[in-house]
C-alpha cells in the first residue's frame, strides 16, 4: 500500500522541501486548507481532506479534519482486525502527521476580545497530533520543521522512521500540545479571575536559552520565561554587551533589579550572593551609584548593580572602575555604552520592571507557590513603642532601611544613615549575630546609623549590640513574647523604636 503523509501547518518553515522529498519516495500527500493550496500551487499532487471525509470544511473552517475517515486512519493499528476494519469502510491508513498549531501565543499579545481569541484555538490540530502520538507505534508525528530533514533522510536510507524515533517525537508531541493547552488556560484564565491558587498549578515556559552550567559547573543549567510576560522582563532582557549571562548572575540580577525598582528616587544596588552589599538613593544616579559602593567596597568587587534610571555617562565612568559581572537597568545613555562595553566582559542588561504575581520553588517531588511580597512602607501600621520619637531624617533612613531589610536573607539586619545602606547581617542563624555582622560590616558608620530587622527580636542582645555600637533608632515588626524586654533595652539606650506590624522573611 501506498504510504499517506497528512500535512497541516500553520508554520510552513520547510514544509515544501519535506513534501517534495516525500513525493520523491513515493508517498502520497494529504492536506488542508492553506497548507493544500501552498502545495498546489508549488505543483505537487495533493489530496484535499475533503476528498478523504465526503464532506466541505465546516462552520468556517473550524471543522475540517475531525471525521473517522481521517482519525481511524491515524489510530488504526498495525493488526489484522483493524486493518481489515479500515477496508472495510475504504479507509487507507495515514502514516505521518506533520502538523503545528494555530498561533494562539502570538495572537494573546494583541488586545483581542475573547471571541477573537477564542478563533485562534485550534481544536482539529491538536487532535490529530494526539491520535499520530498515542499511535506511535504505526505512526510518525512531526510537530517542529527541525525534524523534516531527520525523517527523510530516515526514509531514505531505511524506508521507515524507527520505533524510538517515532516513540520521542510522540512525546514531544504530547509536549506541543500541552504547552499550547496551557497557554490558552494562562490567557483566558487571566480574562476571568481564575483563582491563582486553584487545585491545579497550570504555568507554561518557553526555553530562552541553555547556560553554561548552574550554581556548579557540574549541574546543567537552563533558563526559560513566562511567553505571555513583558517582552523585556530579566528571563527575556536584551544582552546590550559582555559575556552570556549565567545561573548565578540571573539570580543576583534578579535580586538587584526588584530592590532598584522598590525605590521612586533615583536608585543603585549592590548584591553579591542575592543579598544587597550596598544600596543607596540620591536626587541623581551618580550619587546614587556612589553611596551603593560606599556600602561595601570589598564585597561590590566581582558583584551586580542594578540601577532605577537609564545609566548616564557620569554612572557609567564610576561603574567601570571596578570588577562587576553585570549592570542592569532601563537602559543606557550611549556615552554610558560605548564606556562600560569596553569591559569584555561586563554583561549589560536593558529590562523594564515587571511585577511578579507569584513565586515559584520547587522541592522534592513538589513546588511551594506564594504571592509575592509586594508590601512596603505602611505608615498606617507603624506604631512608636518608645518614649522617644524618631527625627524627621530618621523616619526618612527607617522607611529605606526596612525596603531594602525586605530583600535580604533572613536573619536580615540592615543599617542606614540617610538612605545609604552601612551596613548589613545576612542568612545569620540567630538575629543576634547579624547584628554583629551589620554592626562589623558598618564599622564607625555604625554611630548614628538606624536598624531594620526583617523579624521581631526574641531577646534584648540584638538591641544592645546595636546601641552599643551608636545605632539611635530601630525599626522591627515586633510580636515577641519578650516585646516589653526589647523596647526596654531600646529605652535604656536612648533609642527609638518603630514596630511594623509586617515580618518581611525571606529564605
Amino acid at each position: 500500500m501506498v504510504p499517506r503523509a497528512l500535512l497541516s501547518v500553520t508554520d510552513k518553515t520547510g514544509i515544501m522541501e519535506f513534501a517534495r522529498g516525500l513525493r520523491e519516495l513515493g508517498w502520497e500527500l494529504v492536506s488542508t486548507g492553506g497548507t493544500a493550496r501552498a502545495l498546489q500551487e508549488a505543483g505537487l499532487p495533493v489530496i484535499p481532506v475533503h476528498e478523504l471525509t465526503g464532506f466541505p470544511e465546516l462552520v468556517d473552517g473550524r471543522v475540517k479534519t475531525l471525521h473517522p475517515a481521517v482519525h481511524a486512519a491515524l489510530l488504526a493499528r498495525a493488526r489484522a482486525e483493524d486493518l481489515e476494519e479500515l477496508e472495510r469502510f475504504g479507509i487507507q491508513p495515514i502514516d505521518l502527521v506533520a502538523c503545528n498549531l494555530y498561533r494562539f501565543e502570538e495572537a494573546a499579545q494583541a488586545a483581542l476580545s475573547w471571541e477573537e481569541l477564542a478563533e485562534h484555538v485550534d481544536v482539529g490540530g491538536v487532535t490529530l497530533l494526539r491520535a499520530a502520538a498515542k499511535n506511535a507505534s504505526r505512526v510518525a508525528v512531526l510537530t517542529d520543521p527541525a525534524q523534516y530533514p531527520e525523517a527523510l533522510a530516515a526514509l531514505r536510507e531505511r524506508g521507515e522512521i524507527p520505533l524510538e524515533t517515532r516513540r520521542r517525537w510522540a512525546v514531544l508531541a504530547f509536549q506541543h500540545t500541552a504547552y499550547y493547552d496551557t497557554v490558552i488556560a494562562q490567557v483566558l484564565g487571566s480574562r476571568v479571575g481564575v483563582e491563582p491558587f486553584g487545585d491545579r498549578m497550570v504555568r507554561a515556559w518557553r526555553k530562552v536559552r541553555d547556560l553554561r552550567y548552574g550554581e556548579n559547573p557540574h549541574q546543567r543549567a537552563a533558563v526559560y520565561r513566562d511567553p505571555l510576560g513583558p517582552p523585556r522582563s530579566l528571563a527575556a532582557a536584551e544582552l546590550l554587551g559582555g559575556k552570556e549571562l549565567s545561573y548565578n548572575n540571573l539570580l543576583d540580577a534578579q535580586a538587584a533589579w526588584a530592590l532598584a525598582c522598590e525605590f521612586s528616587r533615583p536608585a543603585a544596588v549592590v548584591v553579591k550572593h542575592t543579598n544587597p552589599c550596598g544600596c543607596a538613593t540620591a536626587p541623581s544616579l551618580q550619587e546614587a551609584v556612589e553611596g551603593a559602593l560606599r556600602g561595601d567596597p570589598v564585597s561590590a568587587f566581582g558583584g551586580i548593580v542594578a540601577c532605577n534610571r537609564p545609566v548616564d555617562g557620569a554612572s557609567a565612568a564610576r561603574l567601570q572602575e571596578i570588577f562587576l559581572e553585570v549592570v542592569v537597568a532601563p537602559g543606557f545613555e550611549s556615552d554610558a555604552l560605548e564606556l562600560l562595553r569596553r569591559k569584555r566582559n561586563l554583561r549589560l542588561l536593558s529590562l523594564a520592571p515587571d511585577a511578579q504575581e507569584v513565586e515559584l520553588r520547587t522541592v522534592a517531588g513538589g513546588l511551594l507557590v506564594q504571592e509575592a511580597d509586594r508590601v512596603g512602607w505602611d505608615t498606617q501600621g507603624l506604631r512608636v513603642v518608645t518614649s522617644r520619637q524618631p527625627t524627621e531624617e530618621e523616619w526618612r533612613s527607617l522607611e529605606f532601611a526596612w525596603i531594602v531589610c525586605k530583600h535580604t536573607k533572613s536573619n536580615a539586619i540592615v543599617l542606614a544613615r540617610g538612605t545609604e545602606v552601612v551596613g548589613v547581617g545576612a542568612g545569620q542563624m540567630s538575629r543576634v549575630d547579624s547584628v554583629r555582622v551589620a554592626v562589623w560590616k558598618a564599622g564607625e558608620r555604625a554611630r548614628g546609623a538606624v536598624l531594620a530587622s526583617d523579624a521581631f527580636f526574641p531577646f534584648p542582645d540584638g538591641v544592645e549590640e546595636a546601641a552599643r555600637a551608636g545605632v539611635v533608632a530601630l525599626v522591627q515588626p515586633g510580636g515577641s513574647v519578650r516585646d516589653a524586654e526589647v523596647v526596654a533595652a531600646a529605652e535604656r539606650a536612648g533609642c527609638a523604636m518603630v514596630f511594623t506590624g509586617i515580618r518581611h522573611f525571606r529564605h
